[in-house]
């Protein structure tokens, strides 16, 4: 076996060494782009993990309106609160026709009375 030291030759081809050449190349650029497109995958999940994040906190603090309302809430509560006034001021109508009627019935009830 011949002994290998400084002075040591030995011949390659440059047609092999362009195509070593080459392959490292090649794999360093793959290398390069995976190593990319996971940088990316990652930003991604961080982003998406931000938005279930932030519509979780919409989802509970919303319906507790501590995020504010739409103005066609706002617009809502108040046809609400005119409908419920108008109610109340029915209810007192009526009472007030129920009233009538028991005493209109204690006069026809004296009269009929009377003309007997």
């Amino acid at each position: 076996m011949p002994r290998l030291s400084e002075s040591t030759e030995f011949a390659v081809p440059l047609k092999n060494i362009v195509a070593l050449l080459i392959a490292v190349s090649a794999g360093t650029i793959g290398y390069m782009e995976a190593i990319e497109r996971i940088n990316t995958l990652e930003h991604r999940i961080e982003i998406a993990l931000m938005d279930v994040k932030q519509n979780t906190v919409f989802r509970i603090k919303w319906p507790r309106g501590e995020l504010g309302s739409l103005p066609a809430d706002a617009r809502q509560d108040l046809l609400i609160e005119a409908l419920q006034r108008h109610a109340e001021r029915l209810g007192a109508r009526m009472e007030r026709v129920d009233d009538l009627q028991v005493r209109l019935k204690l006069v026809e009830q004296k009269l009929d009375d009377q003309k007997k």
